[in-house]
């Protein structure tokens, strides 16, 4: 039997939104300062809106009284779900009052692509969007990357707070508590922000002849996009706008930072460095950007898509580590992107749809979850093949040795045929507006991947039920199902419980 949800449920569901509404509300400051300083008083009109919309979602939240502020399960997967909706349509504001979007909607598609760090935009006329906005824009990368969840984990008090760890799609606990996890990975965006910004404002400065403010500005925006594995460009044409190997160099460092595991960086920092190429995650990644990446480089030669074999290996090895980091940058047009056809094509799908490492700012299946159902059927098949009573070993690596139960393997396999739905979910609608199998499949993975590469179906004028589509691959896929499972299963509860 259901059981239905009482009041004070809704009063802590309430509660805690309004405390992530205060925290994004001054996240908003940012922008506004930046607005106000370069005298761009319409976007800092938006920006005044909009915090006062947060703020007073803060403030009606804050008034409402509970008589416990420890999160259950239930209500931490509800608050995650809610707040991943909420907090993009409230940020859409500056962007929908901008004049650069056809609709209410293309700005609330660019606010939930933004902060789930897909890429994908409905913007136009990018290049001339005042600096402030594209600046929100790419801070939205920033907040959703490391988790609006986990930087109210990092400030506010009170119980529960496992519950919006996982309901984020974050697993592990690199440290004795959750709170102290939380701080660890804002303290290790932090670091690479400070670094990543003065190595690209220098590149920028130096290298590309920027003046020093340009420099910092497109420093900036490419930091939050690449470390986040966002995507958003401050440019129409990409990354391409650089055409600089040694600026595309710096990017995909931050890329790959940006699609490890937080357990990995942590690792990193105390130099176990043998434990994490002992990782299955690790080993696994690195065995599936390289097939894939044999794959697009065949495809591209056969296709003749570059003359040059150093062209080849560069524009093929960018996009193919963009595809599977998740990150979504681009060094080339959309319209060759589409030109990439058969087995360069593939091989992008398929990068993309497994993604990078659990944990990280990256989507898709992830490298671990990979891993563990390839492990986990190579050990049935050893398994039947071994003389009867042989023992077969059901444990793998990964930051310590873990046993590989049967649990653990169907939860792998679960998540894994879930976003293979989502996939389909996708395409299938792509396929119903009468775009090819090819473009709708990498148009769908891109979205539910949320890596934000395109070949051309993401456009202002594409159709409304698409749109809507792409933004719900983009909300499922950020948080991992459960999340949104839970707050359905809420408001089935609510409606049908007892």
């Amino acid at each position: 039997m259901l059981i239905k949800p009482t009041a004070e449920d809704f009063r802590v569901v309430g509660f805690n939104l309004g405390r992530i509404s205060t925290l994004v509300g001054a996240a908003g400051l940012v922008p506004l300062l930046w607005a106000v300083v370069l005298r761009e008083w319409a976007p800092a009109f938006s920006f005044v809106l909009m915090i006062g919309v947060f703020a007073l979602m803060g403030e009606l939240g804050g008034m409402i009284n509970v008589a416990h502020r420890r999160l259950d399960w239930s209500h931490g997967m509800v608050v995650v779900a809610l707040a991943w909706l909420l907090v993009p349509a409230f940020a859409s504001i500056p962007l929908a009052l901008s004049g650069h979007y056809a609709s209410v909607l293309d700005a609330g598609f660019d606010a939930m692509s933004g902060l789930s760090t897909t890429g994908l935009a409905l913007v136009q006329d990018l290049d001339h969007l005042a600096s402030s906005l594209n600046f929100w824009r790419h801070l939205l990368h920033f907040i959703g990357g490391q988790g609006i969840i986990i930087a109210a984990l990092s400030i506010f008090a009170g119980g529960g707070v496992v519950t919006l760890y996982l309901g984020e799609a974050r697993d592990e606990r690199i440290l004795p508590s959750v709170r102290s996890t939380a701080r660890f990975i804002w303290a290790a965006a932090l670091m690479h922000l400070a670094v990543g910004i003065i190595v690209l404002t220098l590149v920028a400065w130096q290298v590309l002849g920027f003046g020093f403010m340009r420099s910092l500005f497109h420093g900036l925006m490419v930091f939050f996009a690449a470390f986040d594995t966002g995507g958003f460009a401050a440019q129409s044409t990409n990354l391409g706008y650089y055409h600089s190997t040694i600026f595309e160099f710096v990017a995909a460092v931050l890329m790959v930072a940006g699609t490890m595991s937080f357990g990995v960086h942590y690792a990193l920092w105390k130099r176990r460095y043998r434990s994490v190429m002992r990782n299955l995650e690790t080993r696994t990644m690195l065995v599936t950007f390289g097939l894939t990446l044999t794959i697009t480089i065949v495809g591209l030669a056969a296709t003749g898509a570059f003359t040059e074999s150093l062209g080849l290996a560069r524009y093929g090895f960018f996009q193919l580590l963009s595809a599977h980091t998740g990150t979504g940058f681009a060094t080339v047009s959309v319209q060759e992107l589409a030109g990439w056809s058969g087995l360069a094509f593939a091989g992008m799908a398929i990068a993309m749809a497994l993604g990078g490492m659990g944990s990280s700012t990256a989507g898709g299946v992830k490298s671990l979850r990979v891993g563990i159902t390839v492990r986990s059927v190579v050990t049935q098949i050893k398994q039947v093949l071994v003389p009867e009573g042989a023992l077969v070993s059901r444990s793998y690596h990964q930051n310590g040795r873990v046993r590989l139960t049967p649990e653990l393997a169907q939860a792998a396999m679960t998540v894994s045929l879930l976003y293979v739905a989502l996939y389909l979910a996708g395409i299938g609608m792509g396929l119903v507006y009468g775009y090819g199998l090819g473009e709708a499949a990498f148009e769908s993975i891109s979205a539910g991947a949320n890596v934000g590469l395109s070949v051309g179906i993401t456009d202002p004028t594409m159709p409304l039920l698409l749109k809507l589509t792409y933004m719900g691959q983009m909300w499922l896929g950020r948080l991992e199902f459960v999340a949104v499972f839970a707050l359905f299963g809420f408001l089935y509860s609510t409606w049908r419980g007892k």
